[in-house]
């Protein structure tokens, strides 16, 4: 398997937290539960294509195109990702695979996040998203450094022009997802890597959450899950 340097050096993190510079910013379980804003990442990686970029209040920083206005104002924390540049919003602009969209998981845009498990076993994923057009409401998940089937093709088609949690895998038959089927299964205690990969450019991400119960968040969600040292 082909494993990234970031990905290398999130490895070592997790085995030792020496590794971490000070403010690197660490999250662990606690009852069942992950909340984790979408910003407060390690690293981000193979980007040259597309990227994240921070939005807040102030700055709505990012390459052209970008027609969306910042929605940090309604944002948990008042901050938010965005992957851009933003070249298809809708069906009737070109689709080009490997640059605006991508339905293989880990291809384009990856965001890493290093989580502490006291419990291991399945966890649904949660993420909350801002979905304006009809091309700009996927993304996929994965553990580390693997991508499984489990984790690909997250799909939002309800809840549109405002923040909305969602949790459902687009299929063949339903274009528009099945719940319970995004989910990632944790084998161990201890570290874990969490990662989120590009399936389709514009997608705003706000804030996700992994959860043994198969639960709607209410509102922005509950307060991040910081790693307590």
């Amino acid at each position: 398997m082909c494993v990234n340097k970031l990905h290398l050096f999130l490895l070592l993190c997790i085995c030792s937290s020496s590794f971490l510079p000070a403010q690197t910013p660490l999250f662990e379980e606690r009852d069942g539960i992950v909340v984790v804003e979408a910003e407060h990442f390690v690293g981000q990686s193979i980007d040259n294509v597309r990227k994240w970029y921070q939005l807040d209040e102030t700055v709505h920083e990012g390459p052209k195109p970008d027609i969306d206005p910042s929605h940090a104002s309604s944002a948990s924390g008042k901050a938010y990702l965005e992957i851009l540049p933003d070249t298809r919003t809708n069906h009737s602009e070109k689709l080009i695979p490997g640059e605006n969209f991508t339905n293989s998981p880990g291809k384009l845009a990856q965001l890493h996040y290093l989580v502490y498990f006291h419990h291991p076993g399945k966890y649904y994923v949660w993420v909350r998203a801002y979905s304006t057009g009809s091309e700009d409401n996927g993304i996929h998940v994965g553990l580390d450094g693997e991508w499984p089937e489990s984790g690909q093709r997250m799909q939002w088609c309800q809840g549109k022009n405002q923040w909305t949690w969602e949790s459902k895998q687009r299929t063949a038959e339903k274009h528009c997802g099945v719940p319970e089927q995004i989910y990632l299964d944790i084998p161990r205690v201890g570290w874990h890597e969490i990662t989120f990969s590009m399936r389709e450019d514009g997608f705003e991400f706000d804030k996700w959450i992994l959860s043994k119960e198969y639960k709607l968040p209410e509102g922005a969600g509950p307060a991040e899950t910081l790693r307590k040292f």
